[in-house]
């Protein structure tokens, strides 16, 4: 098995060595000089030292590949330079790095099914980093990022990872409804809707249409109503009702003020609108520092 090995690595290094050589000898064709000086510093290939083998390519030569084909499956996708295929069902091709002392630190993974046969079916891209040094899964390999393919809506997970933007703009933009959903996750990452940021759909002129939804869900994922809506026409705001006719809208038969406070005087520090209350009195802010009360009555 080591002899077809060593003779397999040996005739790939011959093929490269001799495309090298092919392209060396086309861009120096007219100094034979400089033709065998190339050919005789062709760098030779080597066994991986890494786990696994393989063929490791002379420290710092480069591979370019280019292409004028087009992308077109009927063809093959010809523009394809580079394919990793899988041959075994679990199998999972991947394009890793490693660091000074051959360590996996990242990589792109491409597979169908999970190690485990009892998992549902992975199907998915996914970018992966070691998890930390000093944690239950020390220096794994772990997924961050991924991206399922066979489905015609691509959905976009990240693993036990913050998602952050910096110094940047995180945009939703779509032509009707734009949100953003807070779920929990269950069986084969089935989720189940609990809140959701919505800008809803039926924009018009005059700044009408688009307004702000705070929507709750019920334990199986329905819809119960929108607990705050904000028009983006005029601002109002709405608790309970998605159609707010004052700057606060409350579709309910209560609003409460869960502190009590007595102002020192009539002159007491306030501003226009303040309201307060104690056991005695309504007291309401008619302008600045300037108070004005009511009297409570049991009946």
């Amino acid at each position: 098995m080591k002899l077809v090995k060593i003779v397999s690595l040996t005739a790939l290094g011959a093929s490269l060595a001799f495309i090298g050589g092919c392209q060396l000898f086309g861009a120096a064709e007219s100094s034979s000089s400089s033709s065998a000086s190339a050919s005789s510093s062709t760098p030779s290939f080597q066994e991986s030292s890494l786990p696994g083998g393989g063929v490791a390519f002379p420290q710092n030569e480069r591979i370019h590949l280019s292409t004028d084909q087009k992308w077109i499956a009927s063809e093959g996708h010809l523009s394809d330079l580079i394919r990793l295929q899988w041959t075994a069902e679990r199998a999972k091709p991947a394009i890793s790095w490693a660091d000074e002392n051959g360590v996996d630190k990242t990589a792109i993974v491409s597979h169908n099914k999970a190690n485990n046969p009892e998992q549902h079916d992975h199907k998915h891209i996914s970018i992966e980093t070691t998890m930390s040094p000093t944690g239950e899964n020390k220096d794994e390999l772990f997924t961050r990022f991924e991206i399922p393919y066979d489905t015609d809506v691509a959905e976009i997970r990240t693993h036990s990872s913050n998602f952050n933007v910096m110094d940047g703009i995180l945009r939703v933009a779509a032509e009707g409804k734009r949100d953003i959903e807070f779920a929990k996750t269950g069986k084969d990452n089935a989720t189940t809707p609990l809140w959701t940021l919505r800008t809803d759909s039926g924009e018009k002129d005059g700044n009408n249409g688009a307004n702000f939804n705070i929507i709750r869900y019920d334990d199986k994922g329905e819809p119960i109503d929108s607990a705050v809506t904000v028009s983006r026409n005029d601002g109002n705001v709405g608790i309970g009702t998605n159609a707010p006719e004052s700057k606060l809208d409350v579709a309910g038969d209560s609003i409460r003020i869960r502190e009590s406070k007595t102002p020192d005087s009539a002159n007491s520090p306030g501003n226009q609108g303040d309201m307060a209350w104690d056991e005695n009195y309504v007291y309401i802010c008619v302008a600045k520092d300037t108070w004005k009360r009511t009297e409570l009555k049991s009946w």
